[in-house]
């Protein structure tokens, strides 16, 4: 059994390769349980919890374990550990165990990439960026593979994280015009392609300045009570998300609107495998918003995960 590295997935890990690995590895037949999230303690105050995710299809089977303890960083730590264990389908031998903490990083932002190829406009020119963690400089280079990204406008609280951001995003992207958002609404609104990478709480911006043609990426959460778009949003846009079944149960952006009863969960028109599969159209013309909510999926990692083996192999 093969044990792989941090170091080895960002070594052998091209973000074409795995898009297209992503692609085709949604559009054929898995089994996709729904994910288990623990909670560490009785302590409502305490975020600490360990989650695992299994998936599998015709030849490798996997599960995803990780940790999250929020009071890491204080300490100098991740708050997030992942390890991703992989076997044989046919004889169930153990084949591998990936790092998973470094292939989040690339399956996250690859899955907005794709997302972002099947439901944008082809002519998409500039993105805005909501988050100045590690993920953004990710998610940037990745949505670059699939669009002619010729702007991109970063947004984020911090002024010092928000140009470390920039230089990151220049350092992978040659010649790329990058700058910070000095007027929020007008980033919004003329931007092709929004993605949202963050921690927040409440929306980020108004769902009504929103242009007709936009494609509109969220990430960045996974508590029912929180989201990242507001409910505005979610009422003009054509929704699709990774998975219904861990939306349904992790989304704020799906689930407030429905608690509100301003709609049902008959609001998602289909998921990410559907796309793939050719079996829903995403984009019906250039004037649809389109808004893609990814919580993650066991089927992308285990989708990266398979590539890493082929790879390092």
């Amino acid at each position: 059994m093969k044990i792989i590295n941090a170091t080895q997935v960002q070594q052998v890990l091209q973000y074409p390769q795995l898009i297209a690995a992503l692609q085709a590895t949604y559009s054929k037949r898995f089994g996709m349980p729904a994910r288990q999230v623990f909670a560490l303690s009785e302590d409502g105050a305490n975020a600490d919890g360990f989650a695992v995710l299994p998936a599998w299809n015709d030849e490798i089977i996997s599960v995803k374990a990780f940790t999250h303890l929020p009071q890491n960083p204080a300490k100098g730590l991740d708050m997030i550990h992942a390890q991703v264990m992989m076997f044989d389908r046919s004889t169930g031998e153990p084949l591998a165990l990936v790092d998973g903490t470094e292939l989040t990083y690339w399956r996250t932002a690859a899955i907005s990439a794709l997302a972002v190829k099947l439901l944008s406009r082809e002519d998409s020119k500039t993105l805005l960026i909501f988050g100045t963690g590690h993920l953004a400089p990710h998610t940037v280079k990745a949505i670059s593979c699939v669009r002619n990204i010729e702007k991109v406008l970063v947004a984020g609280r911090s002024e010092e994280k928000i140009t470390a951001t920039i230089a990151e995003i220049k350092a992978l992207l040659d010649g790329v015009d990058c700058t910070a958002v000095t007027d929020l609404q007008v980033a919004v609104s003329q931007a092709d392609i929004i993605s949202c990478v963050t921690a927040a709480v409440e929306p980020l911006f108004p769902g009504h300045w929103v242009s007709g043609g936009t494609h509109v990426d969220l990430v960045g959460n996974h508590s029912p009570d929180k989201r990242e778009c507001d409910s505005q949003l979610v009422l003009t846009a054509k929704v699709f998300v990774d998975s219904k079944l861990n939306v349904m149960a992790e989304a704020g952006e799906i689930l407030l609107p429905i608690a509100e009863g301003l709609v049902t969960e008959d609001v998602i028109l289909a998921e990410l495998a559907q796309l793939c599969s050719g079996q829903v159209k995403g984009r019906e013309n250039s004037r649809d918003i389109t808004l893609f909510k990814a919580v993650g999926t066991a089927l992308a990692d285990l989708a990266a995960a398979q590539l890493v083996l082929q790879l390092v192999d």
